[in-house]
């Protein structure tokens, strides 16, 4: 009998250096992955900021989130999924940011996050 792998879907709504947040979301995701998970990112409200260009945490003593992100594609995590309105409301557009980025309108948010198995958000 063969199983079918699990989708999970990892979202993150705050900033990067708000607290341990972001980080214990990056170690989920990444472990997920390195077992062979079908995992997916989604950057929602202020989760966006997380790869944001020249970015650069050095300055409070912490890692900088887009690089601990540009480690993804390493585990077969090839792209962000990014809520397009957080952008807008933010002032900020898809070229702004690090990685390769799917922006999702709204209208579209409800359905992708229904097709996994599992949402975790952070």
């Amino acid at each position: 009998m063969t199983e079918t792998a699990r989708t999970l879907l990892v979202v993150f709504r705050h900033t990067p250096y708000s607290g341990s947040l972001c980080k214990a979301g990056h170690d989920l995701a990444l472990a997920a992955a390195a077992f062979e998970q079908a995992i997916s990112v989604l950057l929602m409200d202020d989760g966006v900021w997380q790869l944001l260009r020249g970015q650069d945490g050095t300055s409070i003593d912490a890692k900088t989130s887009s690089r601990s992100l540009a480690a993804f594609p390493l585990y077969g995590i090839d792209a962000f999924f990014v809520d397009a309105q957080s952008l807008r409301e933010r002032s900020l557009s898809g070229e702004q940011l690090e990685g390769n980025i799917k922006l999702l309108e709204s209208e579209q948010l409800a359905v992708f996050m229904e097709s996994f198995d599992q949402v975790i958000s952070f």
